[in-house]
């Protein structure tokens, strides 16, 4: 195939179902979204309140500093979490699915000419989804040494276990990876219910402590902290906004779970356990200043501070299990749209179409991972880094919320007063969050910046490549006229020419008749199509056609959260009228070499070498569609930059 840059490589996509959630009661799919929904959200009590007294700019723990740091934090998860996501975007679904990707995949903007306003969009939602490969790394880090360090309160003598303990943790959770979650993903949903319920238990004890706390329920009170302590106080609310992080996944996991299951979960549980515990938090410090070094841990009576920090670990595993998974998903996403390179993809579950494997993602989060862990070595730390791609992401989504809301027939007023309301906030957040930069918040953003840059360079070397691919092609009638006329030696068997072209002779075709005029009895041109959709049911996978006496066309449509699996597909085109059997055809591929220009400028050279490495490195054609490795014959081609 001539194409490079359509294709992912789950062996087993397409024979998982197309819904495999939809079924289960609500009440079942509201559990399950706590362990996977809410994991991040879920496990920020263990610091965000405790840094915003004891981080790099923090205030002093005055009660009405408490009182306006926990109203803030209030009304950061009704306005940014219950509002905004929750009432808001969660409206704006691809076929059932979230995220940013399906955001912008909504929009359909991956052909607009540069410069256009679809243009512009499509690059906001890229520089966004690469924001989230920076977070990926930093929550598992952040959750789980967060967890860890609650040995130090109960003993001093813990202080130099924390990190080897953690790592340790990390090594285990990343390598269990390659075995899938789906055997232990059911405990999920439960485990994380225990930890709300945890959470709101220590909270009401807290409260009970220093009842006045409620009054930080008055939005008052975050004003005037705001007022009172100027720029400190808005730094202050970078800090805040760790309470709020996690938000994304809202979005992101809708296609597993549906809208009314993660607002059940949300509204029933999570919210008032979180607000419980936040208040008590500030309860205890009121009640015992001292606290304030570990607020959460200080709610537990001292004989439940050991079994606190096994259920905090157990919550932060899962939540980094999701943050995981999450990045997984996105990556397939990016892969599918011919956004970032081929990388192999294994599919983990037969049952479960969302439980994928990327082995090259997933040690270079474990790398990057223990990296943080070694190099910040505390959660205070680490809170700096945490939160500034957190907040530019969600300023991209609601930009694209407004566009997608727009598309879907909104009245602009109430579009755009909406979107206003929550970019207001959102740009409060994201400019509290940039005096993070030089403490540790420019590590999200060279990661996003990496990312990005590899995007860019794969769809403009992709786009190159596709031209010069292009422009070997010759129209099929012009190309059947020509055998008609030249007559080929026709032998025995079926060839499949893998093309990204539905209209035209594959390049390969070509070449191959230029060095050997001979042609198989039977040939087949096969596309695959990734659509601007999550998911193509089955009955709509294939198109067949005859071209012309012994020749076919086959065309088969995914979603971009699919995988491709052509032997699969191939034997599925009997049921259209077309028998195919895929391990006694032989599999045409064109295998083209990138040869970078000399006469480049610095800049030109560099990106030209870059994507000749991308393109070697990436996976093999045969591997992401699950061809028959002895089936295959590769033809190949030089192409300069």
């Amino acid at each position: 195939m001539s194409d490079k840059g359509q294709s992912t490589g789950a062996a087993h996509g397409d024979t998982a179902p197309e819904t495999t959630e939809s079924a289960k009661p609500l009440l079942a799919l509201s559990v399950a979204a706590l362990g996977v929904v809410y994991g991040d959200i879920g496990t920020s009590p263990l610091y965000a309140l405790k840094q915003c007294f004891n981080g790099p700019t923090h205030v002093g723990p005055s009660i009405d500093n408490i009182l306006g740091v926990l109203s803030l934090i209030l009304w950061s998860l009704i306005l940014v979490v219950s509002i905004k996501y929750l009432l808001f975007v969660l409206r704006a679904d691809n076929r059932g699915e979230g995220g940013i990707i399906a955001l912008v995949a909504l929009l359909n903007p991956w052909n607009a000419k540069p410069g256009s306003r679809k243009h512009v969009l499509m690059i906001m939602g890229l520089f966004g989804a690469a924001l989230l490969f920076g977070d990926g790394t930093i929550t598992p880090a952040i959750s789980v040494l967060s967890a860890i360090e609650g040995l130090t309160v109960e003993s001093a003598a813990f202080d130099n276990f924390v990190l080897p303990i953690t790592v340790a943790i990390l090594l285990a959770l990343f390598s269990f990876q390659r075995r899938g979650t789906s055997q232990i993903g059911a405990l999920f949903g439960p485990v994380m219910l225990a930890w709300f319920l945890v959470l709101g238990l220590l909270g009401l004890g807290g409260i009970l402590q220093h009842p006045g706390v409620v009054a930080a329920l008055n939005p008052m009170h975050a004003a005037w902290f705001l007022a009172h302590n100027g720029l400190t106080g808005f730094i202050v609310l970078g800090t805040v906004f760790l309470a709020v992080t996690g938000g994304e996944a809202l979005y992101a996991d809708m296609g597993h779970f549906g809208r009314e299951p993660i607002r059940m979960a949300w509204f029933f549980v999570a919210l008032p356990a979180l607000l419980l515990n936040y208040f008590g938090q500030g309860a205890g410090v009121l009640a015992n200043p001292d606290a304030i070094e570990h607020p959460f841990y200080a709610l537990a009576p001292d004989w439940a501070h050991y079994p606190l920090v096994g259920l905090a670990t157990m919550a932060t595993i899962i939540a980094s299990q999701a943050v995981i998974s999450g990045v997984f998903s996105l990556t397939r996403q990016a892969v599918q749209l011919g956004q970032l390179p081929r990388v192999q993809i294994l599919q983990t579950d037969r049952e479960h179409i969302g439980q994928i494997y990327i082995p090259f993602v997933n040690w270079s989060l474990m790398i990057a991972t223990i990296s943080l862990v070694l190099g910040f070595r505390s959660s205070g730390n680490l809170a700096a880094a945490y939160g500034l791609a957190v907040a530019a992401d969600m300023v991209i989504t609601t930009c694209l919320a407004y566009f997608v809301a727009r598309r879907f027939g909104w009245n602009p007023w109430v579009a755009g007063g909406l979107a206003g309301g929550f970019l207001v906030v959102d740009v409060a957040f994201l400019g509290a969050n940039i005096f993070k930069f030089f403490e540790g918040g420019w590590y999200p953003v060279l990661v996003a910046a990496m990312i990005f840059t590899t995007m860019a360079v794969w769809r403009a070397g992709l786009a190159k490549v596709r031209a010069v691919t292009k422009a070997q092609r010759e129209p099929l009638d012009t190309f059947f006229a020509r055998i008609k006329e030249n007559p080929p030696l026709r032998v025995p068997g079926t060839a499949i020419y893998m093309t990204s072209s539905r209209d035209a002779t594959p390049s390969v075709v070509i070449r191959e008749m230029a060095t050997a005029p001979v042609l198989h009895e039977r040939v087949i041109f096969v596309t695959i199509v990734i659509e601007d959709v999550p998911r193509v049911p089955s009955a709509e996978r294939v198109e067949v056609e005859s071209l012309a006496p012994g020749f076919s066309r086959v065309v088969a449509h995914y979603g971009f959260m699919q995988s491709p699996n052509v032997p699969v597909m191939l034997r599925f085109c009997s049921v259209v009228g077309l028998d195919i059997d895929p391990d006694t055809a032989t599999f045409y591929l064109g295998h083209e070499s990138i040869l970078p220009e000399a006469d480049g400028g610095p800049l030109k050279t560099m990106r030209q070498h870059y994507f000749a490495f991308l393109w070697r490195n990436s996976t093999r054609f045969s591997d992401s569609y699950n061809l028959p490795p002895d089936r295959i014959v590769a033809i190949g081609q030089q192409i300069p930059l």
